[in-house]
């Protein structure tokens, strides 16, 4: 998940407030301390939830189907980055090309809410479908 809080100053604002000690790099930091973390936590209600809805002789199965669509997901992430910097220009600056990052601002805010929103709706509509539960 992209840092939106230091693209909009959010490290100035701390700074100014504690003195310079939760600065620019303190946050780069903390937050790649903790993502790690955090998103091997955030795969326990996705077990769960395979524990709940998976017939009782067929867990290990089900497991080995969501780890299969856990790969699937990260390959349709690297994929929807590649349609979100075909949507969103965002340049380096380079020997040729000034740098432009006039988008970045809307590239992460959009990042973010599809990052909320697809799991979101994923368990809404599965949670409507007859695959709720099958055992």
């Amino acid at each position: 998940m992209p840092n939106i809080g230091l693209y909009y100053g959010v490290h100035e604002w701390t700074s100014a407030r504690t003195g310079g000690v939760v600065d620019a790099r303190f946050i780069a930091i903390l937050d790649t301390a903790i993502e790690s973390p955090l998103g091997q936590v955030a795969m326990i209600p996705m077990l769960a939830w395979i524990a709940r809805n998976a017939p009782e002789n067929l867990k290990a199965t089900f497991f080995a189907v969501m780890a299969s669509f856990t790969n699937l997901a990260l390959s349709a992430s690297n994929l929807g980055t590649k349609y979100m910097n075909r949507v969103f220009t965002v340049t380096r600056e380079t020997e040729t090309v000034a740098a432009d990052y006039t988008e970045l601002g809307a590239l992460l805010l959009t990042v973010v809410a599809i990052g909320l929103a697809a799991p979101l709706l994923s368990v809404l509509l599965i949670q409507r479908t007859p695959f709720r539960s099958l055992g």
